[in-house]
């Protein structure tokens, strides 16, 4: 038998080296399953990206191996990008009741549902997919629902604990299931991959019900002023805190957002949220009552320009201002790279007279230091990666394995796109498949590249310049222009001495073209965009993009 073909292959696409974007494969021999499969958010130079979702190349040219996709809970890093990639990879998914409800919701509005097996499971059923043996574990986390999962395969077992905690007070549902770790790591764990996004953090993580006091005193300090709550529409907890608390202070219950709208309706149906009848009302039923028997849910707590929060602070929604007195609470942390736009909305909220609450009001829903050690202490693996987290965070939590005993030679940093292939007797990185993210652009996936994202990050930053030029078809006369029309590159009636002497370079180009006998139009083209190019560098050292366009006319 073929050495790489005896091993099990893990291929991480997403999910390291970065916070969002989780999807792992796992391969051996002729089956193949996918752990998650989320999106991650653009960053700042991404010019007009909406998502990055993973490239599943990898996943499309081995269809035929592909057995299902397991998903550990429902934030959007986790299932996000489902939609996308079930148009290609047509599998069944498995996932708890409340992760198969939002991803329901994503499938119903993409207009796929009904084409895509899925399958609800609970928290200690095992499930066979190919060679492969699941058995999904309840752990705790920012939203109910979530599992960790002991996989077991062919040459061993591997721990992946998703995105976890240890809360012995979660909102919904039971503590996490450390006795299950305690049992698997007794009858031997080959691999742990675990969660690394807290791994600089000392201690522990706050339970998610010190928010919900944290909550009451707010509530209970701004009676009779309107109640403004921003937070993660994912953040099922959070917001039956919210709602709690709402109830306590005899508050109605305004939801905006429409991921919040739909996260919140699914969760109700579902039975995750409890909310008395009639607690919820309308934006347009807002008038019929006082501002201190308002509370609106909302989205935006990231400063995201279309989120609900953004466009009251922006004054551009449609149905909700703020207004003087208003108490506006961030139950979130700003993700890093978007403390900026975080930082603008809150301005921008203060400048209409409200008051911005952005402490106290948020725990993490990642396990710390000492819950990290816990796992690694109940599940006792042989070999370990880090998951879920920036190179740093990865580093930490390696370190954090060695610190508990873990050989340096045994733990892996994995970056994505690695083959990492592993047995009882080793374990190694052995090669590399592409893992370029894809962009999503409105309704285009996968049309914007770096070079188109490379063209628009220069025109945001030295403009376009458009040299419009009408010559004979049959003799290369200039018959008019040139023409030349600046767009984001210099104000025309303030610049118009350059302007003339750049018609003038243009034409020297196009009289040296002449004198030449270059007849070729992108010849032509290519020597106008130099000539201009090296003018305007001399003149302003700005670099624009430059667009002739030749117009033919028989003459």
């Amino acid at each position: 038998m073929n050495k790489s073909k005896s091993k099990l292959k893990i291929l991480p696409l997403g999910g390291l080296e970065q916070i969002g974007m989780n999807i792992t494969i796992f391969e051996y021999e002729d089956d193949i399953i996918v752990v998650d499969c989320g999106i991650a958010f653009p960053e700042d130079e991404m010019l007009g990206i909406d998502l990055v979702i993973p490239d599943v190349e990898y996943l499309k040219t081995n269809i035929d191996k592909v057995r299902g996709i397991v998903l550990t809970h429902g934030h959007e890093d986790h299932i996000g990008a489902l939609p996308y990639v079930l148009r290609d990879i047509n599998v069944p998914i498995y996932g708890t009741k409340l992760t198969i409800g939002l991803v329901e919701n994503k499938l119903r509005e993409h207009k796929i549902l009904n084409d895509v097996t899925r399958n609800v499971i609970t928290p200690g059923q095992k499930i066979s997919l190919g060679v492969f043996n699941i058995e999904f574990i309840r752990t705790t986390h920012s939203i109910p629902d979530p599992v960790a999962l002991a996989i077991t395969t062919p040459v061993g077992v591997v721990v992946h604990t998703g995105d976890f905690k240890i809360d012995f007070t979660p909102i919904y549902g039971k503590p996490i299931d450390l006795q299950k770790f305690a049992e698997i790591g007794k009858k031997g764990v080959l691999l742990l991959m675990a969660d690394s996004t807290n791994a600089e953090r000392p201690g522990y993580t706050m339970s998610e019900t010190t928010v919900a006091r944290a909550f009451d005193e707010l509530f209970s300090d701004f009676k009779g002023k309107r109640i403004i709550v921003a937070t993660f529409a994912s953040n099922v907890d959070r917001v039956q805190q919210i709602i709690h608390a709402a109830g306590k202070y005899k508050r109605k219950v305004v939801v905006e957002g429409r991921s919040m709208i739909n996260v919140v309706a699914t969760a109700i149906e579902l039975g995750y949220i409890k909310m008395p009848p009639k607690m919820m009302i309308t934006h347009e039923e807002m008038d019929q009552y006082r501002d201190g028997q308002i509370v609106i849910i909302t989205t935006g707590s990231q400063g995201e320009p279309m989120a609900a929060l953004s466009r009251m602070a922006s004054k551009t929604h449609r149905h909700i201002s703020i207004q003087k007195g208003d108490k506006v609470i961030l139950s979130s942390k700003p993700i890093p790279g978007n403390e900026k736009t975080v930082s603008k909305v809150i301005n921008s909220l203060f400048s209409q007279g409200a008051e911005v609450i952005f402490e106290d009001t948020h725990v993490s829903g990642h396990a710390y230091q000492e819950e990290l050690k816990l796992i690694h202490s109940l599940v006792m693996p042989k070999y370990f990666v880090p998951l879920h987290g920036e190179v740093r965070h990865m580093k930490k939590h390696a370190e954090l394995a060695e610190s508990l005993g873990m050989r340096p030679d045994r733990i892996t940093i994995l970056a994505p796109g690695d083959v990492y292939e592993l047995d009882f007797h080793s374990a190694e990185k052995t090669g590399h498949v592409n893992s370029q993210p894809i962009f999503v652009d409105g309704l285009g996936v996968g049309d914007v590249g770096s070079v188109v994202l490379r063209d628009r990050q220069k025109l945001s930053q030295d403009g376009l310049l458009t040299v419009v030029i009408t010559m004979s078809k049959q003799t290369r006369e200039v018959l008019a222009g040139p023409d030349i029309v600046s767009r984001g590159f210099v104000y025309v009636r303030e610049s118009s001495d350059m302007m003339v002497e750049a018609k003038a370079v243009v034409l020297k180009a196009l009289d040296q073209c002449s004198r030449k006998n270059i007849r070729d139009w992108n010849k032509i083209k290519m020597s106008v965009r130099d000539a201009l190019r090296d003018y305007l560098w001399v003149q302003t050292k700005r670099n624009p993009m430059i667009l002739p366009v030749i117009m033919e006319v028989d003459a």
